[in-house]
């Protein structure tokens, strides 16, 4: 049993030492070079040192302009490692530049340099001098260097200036909205930091709005329910102001976390995790999770909070003693065989906040709660939205075994109750890679070249032909991991089936820049962290960013399944509505006191993610 009512300041010391251990040590090895995905692919990662030595080794094997590209991508991947003298080290070695857009990125990774080293007006001395470039010149990475040197210098005014310049430069909405987030979330670090800011001096009304919504969104963060008033006037005075789009989101929810709760109505949580043991890692990332929204409470608020090793398989014990020990609630635990031990748990306890759900039709007792990463939920949500849209007749493609057979019946029950239905189902086994057979059964493709035969046999006429699928299906759920979505899309589309709205759980994409490429079109729900989207995300990864680099804001699903779980266990308590918008998704409970998640739609284009409106599936995506 680990204690963390005192030494708490232990806690940032234990974790990045956890970091340290998870981290390979790289030394030098003969080994072939490295190519640009795979360097790429560890930026991605989270392993930035990585990425720059084999962004650095790859400029070793390349002539002309290129190596001169590939010693920049290093020096960037060093500054993400938070090792400016390496990144130093690179730029002084670096091939002279071949043309002006790399001249330019020369000058800013120096900046960014000067910047990490702490020489901040030496590095806004620099940027001042450089000649602004053209739009597709490198106009908006001048910006974003520019955007940061002006907040580290205190210009605050100069900062807004440089981010409003670089907005019509973005892309879709959804990076704008990103984009506001970022600069709405600098400037309130900056004013808790202790910055003065003056918006009375500044004549741009957009700039001024900025300056005057910061101490706003301070206040929302510690005392939510006294910024109506002070939201209203602004509004009033910016009706048109580009920062309304997310002030719901960024200011005006900061109170579902844990600063709105009842704080006397939870004074002690029990964390319940297989913290050692085979199940180790995946509790780390969830304790880790935990731990970080419980270190953004305010000290004066922070439950006691101990973490009790549930790996022997003996949870009622844990149980037991977390309730003598004065647990006010209790959240854990996570395999499904110990939460159904929990729930037939007898003695005097807490509530619960189960890590995962009870099988279908096994009774929760009162007090019970349960939270879960499920694709059953995922399914239900993809039933629902179809409907939604009139999609109500499809097929369903799923994997041979218990985990689609799961998925297909939560997806099969949430159809009907909608008022749809499936007009074919046909499995297949992931492993054999070829999946022609049950796709062209599902879409009766077998059934058209028949007829396309007899109609030869009858007529005698050797007949131009093209195989059609079926005409009755609207949509094809087709549920999968990444690796075999990679290889089910392309054969789909193989068969005639490119133009059905194809529907997957989240486990079908991979978060990289590369790997996505043959799923084009699919469409997919996912939590807002693995999107990049909403305030809390972008604040949570700034935290993380600042405490251990990109390794840190690299944290997946299980990391942001932890910290929801925290934001849960100082509401549910309470007893009031919740209604919190997370990592995981917008959560509420249901009437059988389970975790719904409300998730962000995104359809893969060009191998990338763009995100879906409320609107219709078949529109554009941006």
């Amino acid at each position: 049993m680990w204690t963390w009512t005192e030494g708490r300041a232990h806690w940032p010391a234990l974790l990045a030492t956890l970091l340290l251990a998870s981290c390979t040590s790289i030394g030098p090895r003969s080994a072939p070079v490295p190519t640009v995905e795979r360097a790429e692919q560890a930026a991605q990662q989270g392993r930035p040192a990585d990425a720059a030595r084999s962004y650095e080794a790859l400029a070793a094997a390349r002539s002309g302009a290129e190596v001169l590209d590939m010693q920049l991508r290093a020096a960037r991947a060093w500054l993400a490692a938070r090792e400016p003298d390496e990144a130093a080290r690179v730029l002084a070695a670096a091939a002279p530049a071949a043309n002006a857009r790399q001249a330019l990125e020369v000058q800013l990774v120096g900046i960014e340099i000067r910047l990490a080293r702490g020489d901040a007006q030496r590095a806004w001395a620099e940027l001042a001098a450089l000649t602004q470039p053209a739009p597709g010149q490198g106009l908006a990475r001048y910006l974003e260097v520019r955007e940061r040197a002006a907040f580290a210098t205190a210009r605050y005014a100069e900062g807004v200036r440089a981010e409003i310049a670089r907005e019509p430069l973005l892309t879709t909405p959804e990076e704008r909205r990103a984009s506001r987030s970022a600069l709405l979330a600098a400037l309130r670090a900056a004013l808790e930091g202790g910055a003065r800011i003056s918006p009375a001096s500044e004549r741009d009304p957009v700039v001024r709005g900025w300056l005057e919504l910061a101490p706003i969104a301070v206040t929302a963060a510690t005392m939510p329910t006294t910024i109506g008033p002070a939201l209203q006037h602004w509004r009033g005075r910016y009706p048109s102001h580009p920062a309304n789009e997310i002030i719901r989101s960024d200011i005006e929810m900061q109170g579902s976390g844990p600063t709105a709760r009842p704080a006397e109505r939870v004074s002690h949580i029990a964390l319940l995790l297989p913290v050692s043991g085979r199940q180790a890692a995946a509790a780390a990332q969830i304790r880790d999770g935990f731990f970080t929204a419980w270190y953004a409470m305010p000290v004066a608020e922070r439950p006691q909070l101990r973490v009790y090793d549930t790996s022997s398989g003996n949870v009622a014990d844990s149980i037991s003693r977390a309730a003598a020990a004065g647990a006010t609630v209790i959240v854990g635990p996570l395999l499904r065989e110990e939460v159904s031990g929990a729930a037939h748990y007898a003695g005097p306890r807490p509530p619960i906040l189960a890590l995962n759900f009870l099988a279908a039709g096994e009774p929760a007792p009162d007090n019970f709660y349960q939270y879960a990463l499920s694709p059953e939920n995922e399914a239900r949500s993809i039933a629902e939205r179809l409907t939604g849209q009139g999609l109500r007749r499809g097929v369903a493609l799923v994997p041979a075994g218990e985990w689609g057979t799961r998925v297909l019946a939560a997806f099969t029950e949430a159809l009907r109750a909608s008022g749809g239905e499936l007009v074919g189902t046909a499995s297949y086994f992931p492993a054999e890679a070829d999946y022609s057979a049950p796709i062209t059964e599902l879409l009766r493709i077998d059934a058209s070249r028949a007829r396309h035969r007899r109609i030869e046999q009858v007529t005698g006429v050797k007949l131009a032909f093209e195989p059609r699928r079926r005409g009755d299906a609207q949509f094809i759920f087709a549920p999968a991991q990444a690796q075999t979505a990679r290889q089910l899309r392309p054969q789909l589309r193989f068969h005639y089936a490119g133009d059905l709205p194809t529907y997957s759980t989240s486990d079908a994409y991979e978060p990289h820049p590369t790997a996505n490429q043959d799923l084009d079109g699919l469409i997919f729900p996912d939590m807002p962290w693995m999107f990049g989207v909403g305030a809390r995300t972008g604040s949570v990864r700034e935290a993380l960013r600042g405490a251990w680099g990109e390794n840190g804001a690299a944290r997946g699903k299980l990391f942001a399944f932890g910290y929801d779980a925290c934001l849960l266990s100082v509401t549910i308590p309470a007893g009031t509505p919740i209604d919190i918008d997370g990592l995981t998704g917008r959560l509420r409970i249901d009437d059988d006191r389970r975790v719904r998640r409300e998730l962000e739609w995104a359809r893969i284009v060009n191998g990338q993610p763009r995100l879906l409106d409320a609107g219709s599936d078949t529109g554009a995506a941006y």
